[in-house]
């Protein structure tokens, strides 16, 4: 009986291990997921557009060369003003005075050197009928070249004043729009402070400012697209003119200025602009080239890598651990110059958890 009772528990415990062997042969395998991107080739045509703003080709800042008081200001914002047409009037003063004092100077010199001429002829005369001596002679001569000299100091010491005077005028250099006005009457300005600012000429040109990683494509001459969002109109052709050597601190951009070609009318200063710039050539040997995102390579003791994975129904594959020899980077990523070719399939993402070897999942 304790027999039978043996051999039942014995068959009892078997048939518990065996139904738990099924169930671990039966769990489900676990595969990671992986992003993938596929393997292509460089674009040596890149096309990129930043915002700029329209601003006249020729704007003039025009300003007075002395301190003083505004008393005359002829022009308002929009106003078209003809070359010559007087923009604005200081008190002038100070320099009127100063310049009355270096006319007195002039009469004065004008004056004495008048009397040292008539004094220099007097003792030429008597000089030559003996009755003055050589030295009287030449002192005479020498009073006459002093007088002369502080005439000539006094005359352009008056040019100078009078010069003066005009610094408190400014005129209108050429014919345009008033763009701005700074000033008003009854002000007390200071030398070299904008006044008015003056559109002439009919150029638009667009102020653009570029990164640093793009400003090296930048050539004088190169032609670029141009469109308004505030125009229906088409977009425009343009060529750059100036291309700034240094970074301009505010913006930290390196400042572009673009001549719009044959401009209408409907294009007013302050408009925003897209100015779309083509950098590249197709004849541009990188055109060729392999090129992986930067967040695919990673990089161990023997180099950098990537993780191909091979997959015959993009669902599931195995992700294979491949050396790489890296070129330039780029704004598209790193140009592979060896171990890779065009269509593969590489991973994106959480590299330093993958193994040689390992199944995954396609996402």
């Amino acid at each position: 009986m304790k027999f039978k009772n043996y051999t039942i528990l014995t068959l009892v415990i078997t048939l518990l291990f065996s139904s738990c062997n099924d169930k671990v042969e039966k769990k489900e395998e676990v595969i990671r997921p992986v992003r993938y991107e596929i393997i292509g080739r460089s674009n040596a045509l890149k096309i990129r557009t930043f915002s700029g703003v329209a601003t006249a080709g020729n704007e003039i800042e025009l300003s007075f060369r002395s301190n003083g008081i505004i008393t005359k200001l002829n022009v308002n914002v929009g106003q078209r003003v003809k070359k010559g047409d007087l923009i604005a009037r200081l008190d002038n003063v100070q320099a009127n005075l100063v310049y009355e004092q270096a006319v007195s100077a002039l009469n004065a010199s004008q004056s004495a050197m008048n009397t040292a001429k008539s004094s220099l002829e007097r003792s030429k005369a008597l000089y030559e009928k003996g009755s003055h001596s050589v030295s009287d002679y030449e002192n005479a001569k020498n009073s006459f070249q002093s007088a002369l000299d502080q005439h000539e100091s006094a005359k352009r010491n008056k040019e100078i004043k009078q010069t003066q005077i005009n610094y408190g005028f400014i005129y209108a250099p050429k014919d345009g729009i008033v763009a701005v006005k700074n000033g008003s009457l009854n002000e007390n300005v200071n030398a070299g402070q904008v006044i008015v600012v003056l559109n002439a000429g009919k150029e638009i040109q667009i102020e653009v400012g570029l990164p640093g990683n793009v400003i090296n494509k930048v050539q004088i001459g190169m032609q670029t697209e141009i469109s308004f969002s505030a125009l229906e109109s088409d977009s425009f052709k343009g060529n750059v003119i100036e291309v700034a050597p240094i970074v301009n601190a505010d913006a930290s951009t390196f400042p572009v200025k673009v001549d719009i070609i044959n401009p209408v009318a409907t294009i007013k200063p302050g408009m925003v602009a897209e100015v779309t710039f083509t950098f590249g050539s197709a004849k541009n040997s990188e055109s060729n080239s392999l090129i992986v995102p930067v967040k695919s390579v990673g990089e161990d003791g023997d180099g950098n890598f990537v993780f191909i994975i091979e997959s015959s129904d993009n669902k599931v594959g195995i992700a294979k651990k491949q050396k790489v020899t890296l070129g330039e980077l780029t704004n598209e990523g790193f140009i592979i110059k060896s171990g890779l070719v065009e269509g593969q399939k590489i991973a994106t993402a959480g590299l330093q958890t993958l193994l040689d070897g390992q199944k995954v999942k396609l996402q």
